[in-house]
């Protein structure tokens, strides 16, 4: 089954670039969002982080 969607990929021109893009999408996708988390002040991170705790809290916290 594999071989025949195989020969079929390899029939269409310009199909290698595809899995290059979405690695690159994926990596980058991964290498902001771990900047982020390193980057990201810690106040804002308790604030979050207790979110789901506080029900009676009405105020914008975002």
């Amino acid at each position: 089954m594999l071989k025949y969607i195989k020969h079929h990929m390899e029939t269409i021109a310009g199909i290698e670039i595809y899995p290059i893009i979405s690695l690159l999408i994926f990596f980058s996708f991964f290498v902001v969002l771990f900047w982020w988390v390193f980057t990201a002040k810690k106040d804002y991170i308790n604030r979050v982080s207790n979110l789901p705790l506080d029900n009676h809290q009405k105020d914008d916290i975002l």
